[in-house]
């Protein structure tokens, strides 16, 4: 007998969201300040940024208090919508 649609997440929660793009001055502010508009409050120790190897792309690692699926959806259209985003992980 299995269990009926659980979630697979439980809300709120500590999300991690990982947002590669090509290498640009000012990449991680936009990462950030689009991430803001969805989960505000985000705490400087809870970003970090890592360039590739050939420093072609830079990859921003954020943790955010997630609150539900519409959250997170419109969060990562928003992301992808720039055109400066290749992936959100």
């Amino acid at each position: 007998m299995s269990q009926p649609n659980a979630p697979k997440i439980e809300f709120p929660c500590d999300y991690v969201i990982k947002v590669i793009g090509h290498a640009a001055p000012d990449f991680t502010d936009y990462v950030v300040a689009v991430v803001e508009e969805h989960a505000p409050g985000i705490r400087e120790e809870h970003i970090s940024v890592t360039d590739s190897r050939n420093g072609r792309f830079t990859s921003v690692q954020l943790t955010i208090v997630a609150t539900g699926e519409p959250q997170l959806k419109a969060l990562f259209e928003d992301l992808k919508a720039s055109g400066r985003v290749h992936m959100v992980l």
